[in-house]
């Protein structure tokens, strides 16, 4: 998508496309399955702004906005939102050693504590990744 004025609704469409792709179906069908008020509205924002303004945006490159979100989420010590998206640092085409690499430069510039409580999340994402490689 370039920086032209897109509906709502395509940019909700193209957002679903992108966040399916780069967190996983069960994941964002999970996200969606609640139904109130709260739920519905905040997950319609984040589809559209989020994932169909910011995550298409062609100027970088899926691998380049997953390294961006990897590296902020870690910087804020958000070890959930690190492992759902190293999760999908994966499937854009980040190699393994490359997750290591990330933690390292979190460690030197969010802080070792911040790099070490990352440890057990990308243990259990170079898992996982590792058992669908080879199933």
């Amino acid at each position: 998508m370039s920086l032209d004025t897109t509906a709502a609704g395509d940019l909700h469409d193209q957002g679903m496309q992108v966040r399916r792709a780069v967190l996983g179906g069960e994941y964002v069908d999970k996200a969606l399955s609640f139904d109130d008020d709260l739920s519905v509205e905040f997950q319609r924002f984040m589809t559209t702004y989020c994932w169909g303004e910011i995550w298409t945006d062609e100027r970088l490159e899926p691998l380049q906005h997953s390294l961006l979100v990897l590296g902020i989420t870690a910087a804020l010590g958000k070890t959930r939102e690190f492992e759902i998206h190293a999760r999908g640092a994966l499937r854009n085409g980040l190699d393994p050693k490359q997750l290591v690499a990330v933690i390292r430069q979190v460690a030197v510039y969010a802080g070792v504590p911040a790099a070490v409580s990352l440890l057990d999340s990308a243990r259990s994402v170079l898992e996982a990744h590792r058992a669908d490689v080879s199933a």
